[in-house]
């Protein structure tokens, strides 16, 4: 199979979920879209980093009131949708526990102003060449005790398949509102993962997004094509006390434990995507996925 297909309307660089086997396909589009200089917002050696593992953390990024704030406003939050769930609220699998707040740029002042921060967004603009906009936002409710896993994956592999972002020209960023330690459940992600594009296999059903934000089960790498990744760039665990940040390229793949301790892990999750990179038809040819989940209206 080609690693690139044309269909009538746009060019897919990288197919998935079209084949009965796994491949992996070299990334066709650049890392860090902005030539270094020294009155660039990252020193070299940040920058370099990143363009080699696929992630950046920074520490101590943001205040301990600022953080404050933000975290009194994920429990408000979280008990005014805790009996009153609506479509951007996902619960947890058993327990029925908020698990995710979406679209929260938009729809909370709090937040809205969180993303839109002068010096996240010099990083973002430097990092992806330009201006950019919130494709997804969201509150990660991981609490003590129950806090269930998420699995390996690409977050460019879904977004490209369920949303049409024709290119990597994305990423994340995770403001950790509790301290990320080994043990509670921190983000996981595979440094150097980011240039290599592992296709996934079955078919994508008709809504699946329904049941993703809870348990994803398409859209996540074979075991084999994971292990490989594993052996060659390793594994890093993102901790770090609350004020930090992890920023990571949309195809770093990445994942997190279930959370057993009585320590919670609560973060916000921005995504920022360059303007020329907007989404498009997804590429499997289905109904694209709501609003609140993948941004199109501007």
């Amino acid at each position: 199979m080609s690693s690139t297909v044309q269909t009538p309307n746009k060019i897919d660089k990288y197919p998935s979920r079209v084949s009965d086997k796994p491949e992996v396909l070299e990334r066709k589009d650049p890392v860090v879209y902005s030539e270094w200089t020294p009155n660039s917002p990252l020193t070299k050696e940040q920058s370099e980093f990143y363009e080699k593992n696929g992630y950046l953390l920074l520490d101590s990024f943001f205040n301990d009131e600022e953080i404050a704030d933000w975290r009194a406003e994920l429990g408000r939050l979280q008990e005014k949708f805790k009996d009153n769930p609506v479509d951007e609220v996902i619960l947890e699998p058993e327990s029925k526990e908020v698990r995710s707040i979406f679209a929260i740029h938009k729809s909370n002042a709090v937040f809205s102003l969180v993303a839109k921060h002068p010096r996240l967004q010099a990083i973002v603009s430097y990092l992806l060449g330009g201006e950019t906009y919130i494709h997804q936002s969201r509150i990660n409710y991981k609490p003590g005790f129950n806090g269930k896993e998420f699995y390996w994956h690409s977050d460019f592999e879904t977004w490209h398949v369920e949303d049409g972002m024709p290119s990597m020209r994305a990423l994340s960023c995770s403001i950790a509102l509790e301290d990320n330690y080994d043990y509670n459940g921190a983000l996981m992600v595979v440094p150097g993962s980011h240039k290599k594009f592992i296709t996934c296999i079955g078919q994508t059903p008709d809504d699946h997004y329904k049941e993703s934000l809870r348990r994803q089960e398409y859209g996540v790498p074979d075991q084999d094509s994971l292990t490989e990744l594993v052996k060659e760039g390793g594994i890093d665990t993102a901790v770090g006390k609350a004020g930090s940040i992890l920023l990571f390229d949309c195809n770093t793949m990445h994942g997190s434990n279930s959370n057993i301790t009585p320590l919670p892990r609560s973060n916000v999750f921005l995504v920022y995507n360059h303007v020329d990179n907007r989404i498009v038809e997804p590429f499997s040819g289905q109904k694209p996925r709501p609003e609140f989940i993948a941004t199109r209206e501007q």
